[in-house]
């Protein structure tokens, strides 16, 4: 087997993805790129690497003998709005070098993330359904509309073997908050195990599409291991986990520790959540490729502040 390649190995998502990978392909099979050096010593081998660099992307596909990218480097939603033209450039070229790749049969399979930002606010809200208007007006939403167009395309004129989900808001211990709108369901757990007030950026009822982290992980290894036959959905698949507002959240939070307190100042990143869908609708990835859903916001809540008092412990 052909080594898999994690680009942007450090984020929030490749933190964790990696170490599901090195458990499930081993050590030995699973290369970690990011463009800044680890914290900390990893399981597998890494590398640097800018990934609109494409001439740096050639050496490492075939020093390593890559076979499978997932490509999760990108400008979020929140940081993306202070630098649009930058974001464009990272999102949107180092995709098309990786389609490109899969267009040479250079690579074999391809992961790419999406998100509920290819929404906008004409979309209707509630189980927002696969297939529906999409009008972002977030940069971010923009690139990632217009890069589910690209994998279509490149699926259906080349046979490129590429998969994707559309996030919601993710929500794990591993890692910090990167810039995203939905980072306040992050933030907020830190803040309460460590026995600190939270400043929500969000108001107190709004409702957006959120998920674990080990369900999301599993659910991306989940579409690749699937027969390529059963992905009938080659722009993205709606990937559906929880729904829950700030208040919501605070008050599952409290159920465990009773005096942590929450405070409401939305700012501009609230502009960006009243564009988004209130529920996702993925009956798709359910019935195509056998999606469900493990953890309910009880059991996340229960699993985060445990894990997170652990590491404040040690």
């Amino acid at each position: 087997m052909g080594k898999i390649m994690v680009v942007g190995a450090l984020g929030q998502i490749g933190t964790e993805l990696v170490e599901a990978l090195v458990e499930k392909y081993g050590s030995e099979n699973i290369l970690a790129t990011d463009i800044r050096h680890p914290s900390q010593v990893l399981e597998c081998s890494f590398e640097i690497l800018d990934a609109t660099d494409s001439s740096r992307i050639d050496d490492l596909i075939a020093n390593y003998d890559v076979e499978v990218v997932y490509h999760l480097a990108a400008t979020l939603s929140a940081k993306a709005e202070s630098n649009p033209l930058g974001s464009w450039d990272l999102n949107m070229k180092s995709l098309m070098i990786f389609l490109e790749l899969g267009r040479e049969k250079r690579i074999k399979k391809f992961f790419w993330p999406s998100s509920i930002a290819v929404f906008g606010p004409s979309t209707p809200k509630n189980n927002t359904p696969q297939r529906t208007v999409s009008e972002p007006n977030t940069v971010y939403g923009i690139s990632k509309l217009a890069g589910e167009r690209w994998c279509e395309y490149y699926s259906e004129k080349y046979d490129v073997d590429v998969r994707s989900l559309r996030y919601p808001g993710l929500i794990g211990y591993k890692s910090l908050p990167g810039g995203g709108t939905t980072d306040y369901a992050v933030d907020i757990f830190h803040k309460a195990v460590s026995g600190e007030e939270f400043n929500c950026f969000l108001k107190e009822d709004c409702m957006l599409p959120m998920m674990y982290m080990k369900d999301a992980i599993r659910g991306t290894l989940q579409l690749m291991d699937a027969d390529s036959s059963s992905i009938r959905i080659r722009s993205s698949y709606n990937f559906s986990g929880i729904s829950f507002t700030p208040s919501q959240l605070a008050d599952e939070i409290k159920k465990i520790i009773p005096g942590f307190t929450i405070n409401y100042q939305p700012d501009s990143r609230q502009q960006i959540a009243d564009s988004w869908p209130s529920s996702i609708y993925d009956e798709e990835a359910r019935s195509h490729w056998g999606w469900k859903r493990e953890y309910d916001i009880e059991t996340m809540c229960k699993e985060m502040i445990f894990q997170l008092s652990q590491k404040v412990e040690s």
